[in-house]
């Protein structure tokens, strides 16, 4: 079985592909951007204010999906600048407080729209 899922409360896939794959009890969610999703603009802010609207698309893709932040094993952070590394772990801490999913983090020389962050992520299903 592979579903696609898709919410109004994430940002359109702005490419050919889905908000997030549903497989073999996973669910595989794209790389999120800090698009607001009821205007589908950027958020205003730095990595901060950018980080908790990514996080945000991702919380409402999983919980469209059936799922939580609290069942995503594993996630993908791209940032545009490793020194901008604490700024985002302070917020990402606020999402998954206990039991963190393992996670790498990136530096990137681009990201889409040119914003500062972007993170994917893989949950549990059930």
């Amino acid at each position: 079985m592979r579903d696609v899922i898709s919410t109004s409360h994430a940002p359109a896939a702005i490419g050919p592909y889905s908000q997030a794959i549903r497989a073999n009890g996973f669910i595989f969610v794209s790389g999120q951007i800090p698009v607001d999703p009821a205007n589908q603009q950027i958020v205003d802010g730095g990595v901060p204010q950018q980080t908790e609207q990514v996080l945000r698309n991702l919380e409402a893709i999983l919980r469209e999906a059936g799922s939580s932040l609290a069942k995503v094993v594993r996630t993908t952070v791209f940032l545009k600048d490793m020194g901008e590394f604490k700024a985002m772990n302070d917020i990402y801490e606020r999402f998954f407080p206990t039991a963190a999913p393992s996670r790498s983090t990136v530096e990137v020389a681009r990201l889409p729209k040119d914003v500062r962050v972007e993170i994917d992520c893989i949950a549990l299903a059930e």
